[in-house]
């Protein structure tokens, strides 16, 4: 029988302590540096993770020349820990509201399209009802958000159905039209709508958004093409300057071009049936929501009341 091979009866005894050690160490690749990095001594550090090994009745690390290097024990134990820890500081940024009068912050992501034209009615109407809640409100890729969501980074998440949903709960929530905005002068700018077909070889300005831009790529693909994207930016209105000048066309959500008009571009629908996409509000799991992440989205689950 091995240094580890009996565990029968041993509880596994990590205090938060252990696990950020641990986890200093791994990333440092070291136990002297770790040590240094956690402030105790190499001796300490050396017992505290000999005595994780015997309480787990299994090797975490791996000691050679040039330091540590972990066993499947032990890359089993960094994912679970840091899990942990960051839930540790969700638990206390979520109590430390307490302490400012707040008594629930929720953590909400959402793309261009949900942002522009969804979310602002629904967030102020919420805000409004529950005046002791407040939102950390988030812009990123669709794709992003979604990892986000997964890592448990944030409570609530707005995306398009053109991002990996896979790994995460769903619900439908609005409509998104794609449509091509060109400098008033374009071409097909006078058209009632466009097929992407006809728009593809055209030079574009693009919205560095990941989720989108993998989506028109796999339609160019499609079409034996491929988009050439002069420039990528991140704001609309940075997009919108560059097409105005006829540096290029580009593909956008309609709910984000909603103020273009007044700035003399032209907007035009794409008429292909992957063109209407759906909004999703995500979430890792809904019923594991906190209450007031709840109540959030219950809230843009509403269907959407026409104004009197």
């Amino acid at each position: 029988m091995g240094k580890f091979g009996k565990t029968e009866g041993k509880a596994l005894r990590f205090d938060l302590t252990d696990m950020r050690l641990f986890l200093a160490v791994v990333e440092q690749g070291s136990l002297t540096k770790g040590s240094e990095i956690m402030n105790l001594a190499l001796a300490s550090v050396s017992e505290r993770i000999s005595g994780m090994e015997s309480s787990l009745g299994a090797q975490l690390l791996e000691r050679n020349r040039r330091g540590v290097t972990t066993t499947a024990a032990g890359d089993a134990l960094v994912r679970h820990a840091r899990l942990i820890l960051n839930q540790v500081e969700q638990m206390r940024g979520e109590l430390r509201t307490y302490g400012t009068g707040l008594k629930g912050r929720i953590r909400l992501l959402s793309n261009t399209a949900g942002l522009a034209a969804f979310l602002p009615h629904r967030l102020c109407r919420f805000l409004v009802a529950y005046p002791d809640l407040s939102i950390d409100l988030g812009e990123r890729p669709s794709t992003e958000i979604a990892l986000t969501i997964a890592e448990g980074r944030a409570d609530l998440g707005v995306v398009a159905d053109i991002a990996d949903l896979a790994a995460l709960q769903t619900r439908v929530i609005a409509q998104d039209q794609l449509v091509v905005v060109m400098s008033e002068t374009h071409r097909i700018s006078d058209r009632r709508s466009v097929a992407f077909a006809d728009v593809v070889g055209e030079p574009f300005v693009g919205l560095s958004d990941a989720a989108l831009e993998a989506h028109l790529g796999e339609r160019a693909a499609r079409l034996g093409r491929q988009i050439y994207y002069r420039i990528q930016l991140r704001r609309i209105e940075h997009v919108a300057m560059l097409v105005k000048s006829g540096v290029g066309i580009a593909i956008l959500s309609e709910a984000s071009t909603q103020d273009l008009t007044r700035l003399g571009l032209a907007i035009v629908p794409l008429r292909d049936p992957w063109a209407l996409r759906q909004l999703h509000l995500c979430a890792h799991d809904f019923s594991a929501l906190t209450p007031h992440a709840s109540l959030l989205a219950q809230e843009l689950m509403e269907p959407k009341v026409a104004a009197s």
